[in-house]
């Protein structure tokens, strides 16, 4: 078997993404005996091997990818495939979702984080004291520490497990809120649940970014994070 096969087996049978190295340890003693002369040789083998397999399955002939996600490789339907794959999702059973309060207290963490519960509150316009709580249980946000001023709140950022949920390699990969916007106009805005009016954070706070824009309710970039995140999660496959 060729070595592009056993990466392509390896990665279709893991449960979670598994990463270069750990593929490296798999291969390492079958790559030295077709004569990689060290340990070195034997990554750039699995590398090179790697990269071509991507290749292979970039040709629009593949409905499935694979790609980088929480560090690590994972195959995973194209996104051109989307109406297919979520049509067949909702034949097997009903996606899991988040409430729109839960999905928009994510997207603020996502775009601020570290970010503390009162910065969240003032940012939404709403407690958010109790989605969080969801939010850890579902183990899609962790703890990360306090934040050096009085009172000393907790951190909160996004985890491995919102990566995964998500098919992001790591937070850079968040869309902008311009695409949010394209997003929600050509394809999602029409399957958005109602969303409760809250009232927006005062024009003067100092939190003029991206984060402030969730809790105006009624705002296009609302609309489109909690889109985003909710067709995300759809996409899933653990969901």
């Amino acid at each position: 078997m060729s070595l592009k096969a056993k990466l392509e087996a390896v990665i279709y049978a893991a449960e979670t993404p598994i990463t270069l190295g750990h593929m490296v340890r798999l291969v390492k003693d079958s790559v030295i005996n077709d004569g990689a002369a060290n340990n070195t040789d034997v990554e750039l083998r699995v590398r090179a091997a790697l990269e071509e397999l991507i290749r292979d399955y970039y040709s629009p002939d593949h409905g499935v990818e694979i790609r980088q996600v929480a560090g690590g490789y994972r195959m995973s339907t194209k996104p051109e495939q989307h109406d297919v794959v979520r049509e067949f999702a909702k034949s097997l059973k009903s996606p899991i979702r988040l409430s729109l309060p839960a999905l928009e207290t994510l997207a603020v963490i996502a775009y601020k984080q570290p970010v503390t519960v009162p910065e969240i509150n003032e940012i939404r316009g709403v407690d958010a004291s109790g989605v969080i709580a969801t939010l850890l249980d579902r183990k899609l946000i962790t703890t990360a520490g306090r934040k050096a001023v009085i009172g000393r709140p907790i951190l909160y950022k996004t985890t491995k497990e919102f990566l995964l949920r998500f098919g992001l390699n790591d937070v850079s990969e968040l869309p902008s809120m311009e695409e949010f916007e394209k997003l929600v106009a050509e394809s999602f805005q029409s399957e958005l649940l109602p969303v409760e009016s809250t009232p927006s954070a005062p024009s003067d706070s100092p939190d003029q970014t991206t984060g402030q824009v969730v809790a105006q309710a009624n705002s296009t970039e609302d609309q489109a994070v909690t889109a985003a995140l909710h067709v995300a999660g759809e996409n899933d496959p653990a969901a």
